[in-house]
């Protein structure tokens, strides 16, 4: 992985100037190291790295790094879940969790730490990656003794596997539209209703479901979480092929689902209250789009038609601005970082660095088959270029994050709401 993502934050160096060259071959721009000796890190920092370096040198494997690029199933889901009960077992599968639930209580330090060490060998993460950054944090905050020791660790373990049912066909990023119903029968409540773009669906034991308890409220307090067993009779999933021929998604229909009362996750219409639960323990997780975009341009120039291409100075360019938009997304992260350890509002950091990463992303994209040629339109570099059409809408579209930035980050009046 490139050195660019391990450079320290605002203040400590000098940046090395964009789209540099690399002496070592010429007409390449540089991925190396910072211009000056990066400040030290601190003793404890340094030796959880070493302690991470170290497992990983022992534990990872060629197949493992294998099992990380797509949606495992059948074998493959198999010794993905064998790997990430290792991962759990000796405390790396979610290292910023408190000790009490599995973790090592890592600052942000140590979490920066981690994700570098982990992106520099490509090392997969746990298979529940939105549960443990998401739906982990909220059993932990509004869950009850008896659910959090109920699912926290099989979670942690990959032992079931979490999907979260939040977008339906008509409330994609406004989630207060959703129309899926939980009426109350008794001690259980019956749902109706569907959800789409349901990551892991396919594969999952568990949901996280969000549902209308209260219909005649404000419809942002009528909504309950409830955790739901897959498993249940009235359930039908259908994955979703998308256009790069896999299936990481899922359509689930609800008809007539009786689920527990006890199931809720929070008070009844509270959903909205657990749905912005934002306390995610791994505060350092937004560093990932940066490292993962460094492994994936110095991949690019690594193969040996990209060096031929860059005879012509246009994608020279092209691949100087990209490494450009990486650096500055580098810098953004390591300010919001920098916040929070004095604890200061991120504000509207985190849709600046997604709005950053979506727009990279579909360039480097488009730059890799300019540069490889035809040749690239039958390999992962074609796959990658439709796939990446999907970083401007998942996790929140571009223009709910243009909004998030004018309103929260530069004050601007509030969008005029329909209706």
């Amino acid at each position: 992985m490139t050195d660019l993502a391990r450079q320290p934050a605002p203040g400590t160096v000098a940046d090395p100037p964009p789209g540099s060259l690399s002496p070592e071959a010429p007409g390449l721009p540089s991925t190396g190291g910072p211009a000056t000796e990066p400040a030290a890190e601190a003793p404890s920092t340094a030796a959880f790295r070493a302690e991470l370096c170290g497992w990983l040198e022992r534990e990872l494997t060629d197949e493992v790094v294998r099992l990380g690029q797509g949606i495992p199933e059948g074998e493959d889901l198999v010794a993905y879940r064998h790997w990430n009960r290792r991962l759990a077992d000796a405390g790396w599968a979610a290292p910023a969790w408190p000790t009490e639930h599995g973790g090592r209580d890592a600052g942000i330090d140590e979490q920066l730490a981690y994700l570098e060490e982990m992106s520099a060998v490509a090392a997969p993460g746990p298979i529940n990656s939105i549960g443990v950054a998401n739906i982990a944090p909220a059993i932990m905050t509004y869950g009850t003794p008896e659910q959090q020791q109920r699912f926290l660790r099989p979670l942690l373990r990959g032992d079931e596997i979490w999907s979260q049912g939040m977008s339906e066909p008509d409330a994609g990023s406004d989630l207060a539209s959703l129309r899926t119903r939980a009426v109350a029968d008794g001690d259980e409540y019956v749902v109706n209703g569907q959800k789409t773009w349901n990551s892991l669906g396919q594969i999952a034991d568990w949901c996280q479901l969000y549902v209308r308890t209260n219909p005649e409220v404000p419809k942002h307090k009528g909504i309950s979480c409830f955790l739901v067993d897959l498993r249940t009779p009235g359930i039908e999933v259908r994955p979703v092929r998308t256009m790069t021929g896999d299936r990481t998604f899922s359509e689930l229909y609800f008809t007539d689902v009786r689920i527990p009362a006890s199931g809720a996750l929070g008070p009844i219409d509270s959903g909205w209250s657990v749905a912005r639960t934002t306390l995610s323990f791994e505060r350092a997780g937004v560093a990932r789009l940066h490292l993962g975009l460094s492994r994936k341009l110095d991949r690019l120039l690594a193969d040996p038609r990209a060096a031929r291409a860059l005879t012509d100075p246009r994608l020279r360019d092209r691949v100087a601005s990209i490494y450009a938009d990486i650096a500055c997304m580098r810098w953004m992260t390591n300010r919001s970082l920098a916040r929070m350890r004095s604890g200061q509002p991120t504000g509207a950091d985190g849709s600046m660095t997604k709005l950053a990463w979506g727009r990279a992303e579909q360039r480097l994209s488009a730059l890799a088959l300019d540069l490889l040629g035809l040749g690239a339109t039958t390999d992962e570099w074609a796959i990658n270029l439709a796939a990446s059409r999907q970083a401007t809408i998942a996790g929140g579209t571009t223009e709910i994050n243009l909004n998030i930035v004018g309103e929260l980050g530069l004050g601007l009046p509030r969008e005029s709401q329909v209706g």
